[in-house]
């Protein structure tokens, strides 16, 4: 089985050279990129299993890194800042990046992080067959592309945010706590906290309402969790 193969973006060399020691100790494949223009470049011209990106850069930072990425491309994005406040990581969520680490920080830890985007970046869809295909309202879901539509637009999902609407599509009507959807999608070894649910929800709804959806395909169960809407009887 191939190595998988991560791409390490930052401008000091001194955390790239750290990051390539820790993961090469785990036998992962390191490729590095000094700012944002070398990632972006690196990322046309092959294909990546996971980027781990500095969010403060000069020149192109990490947060336009990330936003121009999820333009063409789905690969899992990890966020590296040393920036604690909420806001600066729920920004980085918002424009596509899969989690975050905040720096000085450990080596287990980044290990663990890695590993669980790795083995999280796809639901196991390999039992899967057309009948499998998901439609509600107007929304129609293909795991085994994992596509999604409204009417015939495609809808461009995250790997996470596909993999919550999912989620939430297979079992209509069934509320869905936060903790449990956190764990569902993000695994139960995510660092993160339960407002990375709340964010993932909110760009699933604007991004299927910017598409020509009529409703909102996610409903807020307040003070328990969300839902997808049960198919009405006769309908």
């Amino acid at each position: 089985m191939s190595r998988y193969s991560i791409l390490v973006v930052d401008d000091e060399w001194n955390m790239r050279n750290l990051l390539r020691v820790y993961l090469s100790q785990e036998e992962f494949e390191v490729t590095e990129a000094v700012n944002g223009e070398e990632a972006l470049a690196r990322l046309a011209s092959r294909t990546f299993d996971l980027v781990i990106l500095d969010l403060m850069m000069p020149g192109v930072d990490g947060w336009e890194v990330c936003a121009r990425i999820r333009q063409t491309n789905q690969v899992p994005i990890l966020m590296l800042t040393a920036r604690t406040e909420t806001k600066d990581k729920v920004q980085g969520l918002n424009l596509g990046a899969d989690d975050y680490l905040t720096k000085p920080f450990e080596s287990e830890e980044l290990v663990a992080r890695v590993n669980a985007l790795l083995r999280r970046v796809s639901i196991d869809y390999s039992e899967h067959t057309s009948s499998d295909i998901l439609t509600f309202q107007d929304i129609t879901i293909d795991p085994e592309k994992r596509e999604v539509f409204v009417h015939d637009q495609v809808v461009d999902l995250t790997p996470k945010e596909f993999d919550l609407l999912y989620v939430l599509a297979k079992r209509p009507g069934r509320v869905f706590a936060r903790e449990v959807l956190l764990n569902q999608v993000w695994g139960d070894d995510y660092f993160g906290d339960l407002r990375t649910v709340d964010t993932h929800v909110k760009k699933v709804r604007e991004k299927v309402r910017k598409a020509g959806a009529v409703s909102n395909p996610i409903e807020t169960v307040w003070g328990v969790g969300y839902k997808v809407k049960e198919k009405e009887s006769g309908k």
